[in-house]
């Protein structure tokens, strides 16, 4: 989509250090869109497409929220870089390739000096290698340069597009390094010894370079600035898949290696970071949604961000963090994340649904079969976790969210956006708000964790049963929304029990969840696949019926790929396997625009009217949940139903072969593995290796004519 934005590199002079004139009215927040992400939590690296690291915007290297580097540019006297080869598919490495035109052998029109560019980043730092190579007769001198340079700043201030202070380089051996108060950054040339000129921020190399005698340049970036937390080990997942349709295999293969590059680590725990580069930290709600969606290629994933979520659980009211007892975070960061109307605290429960999902994702661990005494350990934060969501539905009788410090989050759901939550009409809704997905959480939560309660042998959170089963008989009466079209269930309940009356991808947070009738599960399916929501690249975040709808509106209109692929699941669940395929070849068609790797949003055009959605231009990428989400889909698209306690495979004969044929490996039961297909035709198969205790039972097959 981007690639006519790297045709050369031209060189520049740098007698000064770039200026920045504020302007009139509010700072823009930097764009993300055309930038290539190179990742490995804690730290991630962004350039321009053509691998170039250019002060401005947000572009930079990044550990713990502050930028290190935000200039990084290759040159050489006497001739500009075009660029012939971009790759920046992979997560934490990048390579590019450039021919100098204007040096080197000039009797032929053909290009004889080559520089190939790899790039990594690690939990050591940044490692750059530059290979020069000549195909002319003779040597040529080429002189090399890198042109860097840091401000240290913070990425709050980044986000909001403010730029601060340079900060001078210093040299040190074969290198330069920048220091302030955050720590030190340094960057030297391993073996070799190039002139260092601090004040340009400039190493220079002035190197020979004869036919097949390739000269190498091998450049580390390091940094004392400390992480919050740790890089994650390689999970060393074998899931892989092979489909007809090779988008869908380069979309999965893209998103798997996108979510080890966000692996963090807190101990020996391992989850995941939300995104790059606003949210590369430990989320409640983010970071617990891709765990479930991963739980059936790793449960311990889903139990290593639980003990972690677990052992920062709320103990104490503090209405400054809006800490409760029993209560799971919102986000951590080192420090206060001042984003001018708002001011986050480093350890901040601003969130409504993180708590019922802590349960959920502990549920669906157990299920795809996690270590049992693990789970085990996990039940007293998921009983404080329980206790929580029963004693916040009182007096309302509704879990319900408000932001009373006035600096927090407006609205406390997924669509944490101020205007996230609206009525038909557009007016949007006053807090305290009581979200339709948070209900059917919690009564997923108090359903499923009961039962986990009760299979390990532990006391029941007295009055649960009967908590969770009027729950759901009032949220039949309370949510429903008649209209002319059959109705629907409204997004929330504002301050005084009004339905908030819009249709929007909310609904799709339901299905799976019991908490509707089979009638109200019909109706939802049906909405779901309305071409108001439903856009032909993923589910609208709002009907394109709305007021306020915007194609581009963060929660208002766009297409989030997790939000669609909860929907999928739920869609699935209650065997709506076509419509759950349709809405999942949206994200394939989707993914084609972003290079395979879906952003955390973009654009809610319908696939009627263009060949690719927009994208919206602050979206992280890579982002946990929306790299996760296609594997959630084809998992659910098999219907295959685990049962860890008698080791059984449940599926149907038969599901949809709306995406072709593929096949999916590595998926675990209990610690072992085994593959799942789904043939062209709908019919589901599963593959056991030699030696598994797994047995396999089909559900009645579909007849032939309603398939």
């Amino acid at each position: 989509m981007f690639s006519d934005k790297i045709s050369s590199v031209t060189e520049v002079t740098h007698d000064a250090e770039p200026t920045t004139t504020p302007l009139a009215g509010p700072a823009l927040q930097p764009l993300l869109h055309d930038l290539a992400s190179c990742v490995a939590a804690p730290g991630v690296l962004l350039t321009s497409l053509d691998g170039q690291l250019r002060s401005g915007g947000v572009s930079g290297w990044y550990v713990a929220d502050t930028r290190l580097l935000d200039r990084w540019e290759l040159s050489v006297a006497g001739s500009d870089l075009d660029v012939v080869r971009a790759d920046h598919r992979g997560a934490d490495r990048h390579s590019f390739s450039y021919v100098a035109r204007s040096i080197g052998d000039l009797t032929t029109a053909d290009p004889t000096v080559r520089i190939d560019r790899h790039r990594r980043l690690d939990a050591d730092g940044l490692h750059e290698e530059l290979t020069i190579e000549s195909a002319g007769a003779a040597p040529v001198d080429v002189e090399l340069r890198i042109d860097l340079g840091s401000d240290l700043a913070a990425m709050p201030e980044i986000k909001q597009g403010r730029v601060g202070p340079r900060v001078r380089a210093s040299s040190v051996a074969e290198g330069l390094e920048w220091a302030s108060d955050e720590g030190v950054v340094r960057v030297v040339a391993d073996g070799s010894d190039p002139d260092v000129s601090p004040g340009d921020g400039r190493l220079t190399w002035r190197l020979s370079v004869g036919r097949g005698s390739p000269v190498t340049v091998v450049l580390r970036a390091t940094t004392s600035v400390a992480p919050l937390f740790g890089g994650g080990r390689p999970a060393g997942w074998s899931t892989d898949l092979d489909a007809d349709d090779v988008r869908l295999t380069r979309l999965v293969r893209q998103g798997l290696a996108d979510l080890e590059g966000l692996l963090l680590r807190d101990g020996d725990d391992r989850f995941l970071a939300a995104g790059s580069p606003w949210f590369l930290t430990l989320f409640g709600r983010d970071s617990l949604w891709a765990a479930r969606m991963l739980a059936p290629i790793d449960p311990d994933l889903a139990l290593s961000t639980l003990r972690t979520l677990a052992r920062r659980q709320g103990s104490a009211d503090d209405p400054a963090t809006e800490e409760q007892p029993g209560k799971i975070l919102h986000e951590v960061r080192k420090q206060v994340l001042d984003l001018g109307g708002q001011r986050l605290p480093p350890l901040y429960y601003g969130t409504v649904d993180a708590t019922p999902l802590f349960v959920c994702t502990l549920a669906d661990a157990h299920a795809w079969g996690a270590d049992r005494e693990q789970v085990r350990e996990l039940v007293p934060a998921a009983r404080r976790c329980l206790e929580w969501v029963v004693a916040q539905s009182s007096p309302s009788g509704w879990l319900t969210y408000i932001d009373r410090t006035g600096e927090g989050l407006a609205n406390q759901g997924w669509k944490d956006s101020h205007d996230g939550i609206q009525f038909a009409d557009g007016r949007l809704a006053e807090p305290p708000i009581s979200l339709s997905e948070v209900q059917a959480y919690a009564y997923d939560a108090g359903v499923r964790g009961g039962a986990l309660l009760a299979e390990l042998g532990e006391e029941p959170v007295p009055g649960l049963e009967e908590w969770a089963a009027d729950l759901r008989s009032r949220f039949a009466r309370d949510f429903w929304v008649d209209d002319a079209d059959g109705g629907h269930v409204a997004v929330a309940l504002d301050r005084h029990g009004v339905r908030v009356d819009s249709v929007a991808s909310n609904l799709g947070h339901l299905l799976d969840t019991g908490i509707l009738d089979p009638d109200g599960a019909r109706r939802v399916a049906g909405l779901l696949g309305d071409e108001r929501l439903d856009s032909g690249f993923g589910l609208r975040t709002l009907s394109a019926a709305s007021p306020r709808f915007s194609r581009l509106s963060y929660h208002g209109g766009s297409v989030w790929p997790h939000d669609t692929a909860i929907a999928v699941r739920g869609l699935a669940s209650v065997g709506r396997y076509d419509d759950a395929a349709g809405l999942a070849a949206g994200l394939v068609r989707a993914a084609e625009t972003f290079d395979d790797r879906l952003p955390e949003l973009y654009g809610g055009d319908s696939a009627s009217d263009v060949d690719s959605p927009s994208a919206y231009p602050a979206a992280c990428r890579p982002q946990a949940w929306s790299a996760a989400g296609p594997i959630a889909c084809l998992v659910a698209l098999t219907g295959v139903r685990p049962d860890a306690r008698s080791l059984v495979l449940r599926h149907p004969a038969r599901t949809t072969g709306r995406l072709g044929a593929w096949t999916l490996r590595g998926l675990r039961l209990g610690g072992q593995s085994f593959d799942v297909a789904v043939a062209s035709d709908g019919r589901v198969s599963v593959t056991l290796p030699p030696g598994s205790t797994l047995r396999v039972e089909v559900d009645d097959p579909v007849p032939s004519d309603q398939g």
